[in-house]
């Protein structure tokens, strides 16, 4: 723990092993990544996987972004993942059940021997098991596109899981509390217009989940 990722604001809900960073990271598909761009903070969504020890990002090799953190200017990654509204007697204690994470670093290119390793690493993080049935990056794709890795060596990790906290003077008040769960979930496949031969759904999306 840095002074930066101290949890000042209900740390009682600061979770700490590395257990729990990978399990937010792990179940995240998108990242904010924050920087100061010709002195000014920007905040850009992007794609994101967690790859053992470090964080993934990829690319336009010609993003504003992307040559940016390339370049070794400090970054911030966020993650957050809603869980839940829970439902209290009043607003004022009505919150969500959320679990996020905030990386500090720098990040460092992926060595262009390293790149497709890295490509695979993140695709097998979205999509298990559907990049060994695609074709190959071709050296143009490969060229155009730029991977960055933050390392997993400064977070914090912050979740929030538990019930309404009513006061007592309020428990009584003839209004439903509780938790309501949100779920994310992929829907009913849609085929591209342009599909040819008639190739089956893929058997390994059948078991992908998210979030």
């Amino acid at each position: 723990m840095s002074e930066r990722t101290r949890i000042r604001r209900l740390p009682e809900k600061a979770a700490s092993t590395r257990a729990d960073l990978e399990a937010v990271l792990d179940a995240a598909r998108v990242a904010h990544v924050a920087f100061v761009h010709d002195g000014s903070p920007v905040n850009i969504p992007t794609a994101c996987a967690r790859d053992q020890d470090r964080l993934l990002l990829h690319g336009s090799s010609g993003s504003r972004m992307m040559r940016e953190l390339a370049a070794g200017v400090p970054v911030c990654v966020t993650v957050t993942l809603l869980d839940g509204m829970v439902l209290a007697r009043s607003a004022f204690e009505s919150s969500m059940h959320y679990r996020s994470a905030m990386v500090f670093g720098t990040a460092t290119p992926v060595a262009a021997e390293e790149k497709v390793a890295a490509l695979r690493a993140m695709s097998e993080a979205w999509l298990p098991g559907r990049w060994a049935t695609l074709r190959p990056p071709t050296s143009r794709e490969l060229a155009a596109t730029l991977v960055l890795a933050v390392p997993l060596t400064e977070w914090s990790v912050k979740v929030s899981d538990g019930p309404p906290e009513d006061p007592a003077e309020d428990l009584d008040a003839p209004v439903w509390a509780g938790v309501l769960p949100v779920l994310t979930r992929y829907g009913e496949p849609v085929p591209a217009p342009d599909l040819r031969g008639g190739p089956p759904f893929p058997a390994e999306a059948a078991t992908w989940s998210i979030g």
